[in-house]
């Protein structure tokens, strides 16, 4: 069985959404597409009322708006029947949901460790471990998921990186300005759930 590579409009649409807020230039790298290529969907789901552009103090970027993601996730449904993926996908929600509680709670508490406002510092050797256990599931769940869908390849790669990088540097543990560990699992978080439709 081949993996499904999705339509490069639905690819650019369903990236803003993972990524919240980004410009051409990352959702490009984000969907393996060219740079001209992603703004060309980006100005077509602007005409139709499915992403705002907007900046701040010379930082701009891409959001969506909910008619964009009542849309996204009406093709996301689309797919997923027509690849036959979804029970797959669900699974892969499933056995993802606990070390989701894992990894949320050990960055939490790295967060909090940070601020000095834990009582029961965690360290970094015990956020690393939890979220290594994690990386080998992650794996796991990349490798179930492109079997049908090839839009989620790339993540294991990057939670991999970031810890990797986050031996020597902590900020790759919840660093928001950057691919961190945290930043890559919960987009892979609002992937699946965008994927399925649900809540978080």
């Amino acid at each position: 069985m081949s993996t499904h590579r999705s339509d490069p409009g639905l690819l650019v649409l369903h990236a803003v959404r993972t990524l919240g807020y980004a410009d051409a230039e990352r959702l490009a790298a984000h969907t393996r597409l060219s740079e001209q290529e992603v703004e060309e969907h980006l100005l077509d789901s602007q005409a139709h009322g499915h992403l705002a552009w907007s900046s701040f103090a010379g930082d701009g970027g891409w959001s969506m708006t909910e008619a964009g993601r009542t849309h996204g996730e009406r093709l996301l449904a689309t797919e997923l029947d027509a690849t036959g993926a979804r029970a797959e996908v669900a699974a892969v929600h499933h056995d993802f949901l606990p070390f989701n509680d894992a990894v949320s709670a050990a960055c939490t508490r790295w967060q909090l460790a940070e601020l000095g406002i834990d009582n029961e510092p965690i360290t970094i050797d015990d956020v690393l471990d939890t979220l290594r256990k994690a990386s080998d599931a992650l794996e796991e769940f990349e490798a179930r998921l492109t079997r049908h869908l090839d839009r989620f390849r790339g993540y294991h790669t990057r939670f991999a990186t970031a810890l990797q990088r986050a031996s020597n540097d902590p900020s790759w543990i919840t660093g928001t300005d950057r691919d961190s560990a945290h930043r890559v699992w919960f987009e892979l978080h609002e992937d699946l759930i965008a994927t399925l439709g649900l809540k978080r």
